[in-house]
């Protein structure tokens, strides 16, 4: 199944734009008349006829919508710190939208080795991954802020807002809250993920964590390759945030960024 993007949609007809245009038409030589599916980025599939087979702007008629394609059931954003080398970071962004998030949140912690980080790759390579793993939601990815201003600006690109905010008690409670026609939904789960011990607030696995969890809209903090520092550990605390450990193995930035994705996909898939 190929998919296209389309920068414009409306209820009758999509256009995607000149790069797309050229791979639909000079690399897989489609022709006016042929069926091709499009995206619009945030969740819809369409189901097309190519209308104009233009290489710096084709369009395609509207046949049939399929809503929620290549969806989850649940919401996920992960706040990770650059790596030092790039590429590292760029596997990341590419295997967590194969797997499924909603949200990337670069972050600048303390230790972090990358003190800037340009989004404009992270997009390209991002669209290439939703058309590649058939989904027809793009991850939003944020402009990078500092390890504090995420965890004080409560983390509002990543909650649903079905949920609402509530600072947990203590590791692995999790509270509810009622929605008035006799159902409860569980308030945002927040999770970060370091190295060291506190003693005075044990560590759970991210396992029982997502278990103990009956919501479905996670945020889940991974540091730099110097891990976050006890500051900013503690400031994470104090706003509601558990700390989980990802299993004995110590993880690179990268490792642990995806393996807390496929985390939360098994949970829920």
């Amino acid at each position: 199944m190929e998919l296209f993007y389309a920068y414009e949609v409306s209820p009758l007809e999509c256009r995607l734009d000149a790069e797309e245009s050229a791979h639909c038409v000079r690399v897989l030589r489609h022709r006016t008349g042929d069926p091709i599916d499009v995206i619009d980025g945030k969740g819809t599939l369409y189901h097309c006829q190519l209308l104009d087979d233009s290489p710096k702007g084709a369009s395609a008629r509207v046949l049939s919508v399929e809503e929620g394609f290549g969806g989850h059931p649940y919401r996920l954003c992960i706040g990770c710190c650059p790596t030092k080398n790039n590429d590292r970071f760029e596997w990341f962004l590419e295997k967590a939208t194969e797997i499924g998030v909603d949200v990337i949140a670069p972050l600048i912690g303390e230790h972090s080795e990358r003190k800037v980080y340009k989004t404009e790759r992270a997009l390209r390579i991002a669209l290439s991954a939703t058309k590649q793993s058939l989904k027809a939601r793009i991850p939003e990815i944020m402009e990078p802020v500092s390890v504090k201003d995420f965890i004080l600006s409560g983390d509002k690109a990543g909650t649903d807002t079905r949920g609402s905010h509530g600072d947990a008690d203590a590791a692995g409670s999790h509270s509810n809250v009622g929605t008035g026609d006799g159902h409860s939904t569980a308030a945002p789960l927040r999770l970060i993920a370091y190295c060291f011990e506190d003693p005075s607030v044990p560590r759970i696995s991210i396992r029982e964590a997502l278990e103990g969890y009956s919501g479905q809209d996670v945020t889940v903090l991974i540091g730099p390759e110097g891990d976050f520092s006890p500051a900013e550990a503690k400031l994470a605390l104090e706003h509601g945030y558990i700390p989980v450990h990802l299993g004995t193995s110590r993880l690179r930035t990268e490792t642990a960024a995806v393996t807390a994705a496929e985390a939360v996909y098994f949970r829920y898939m």
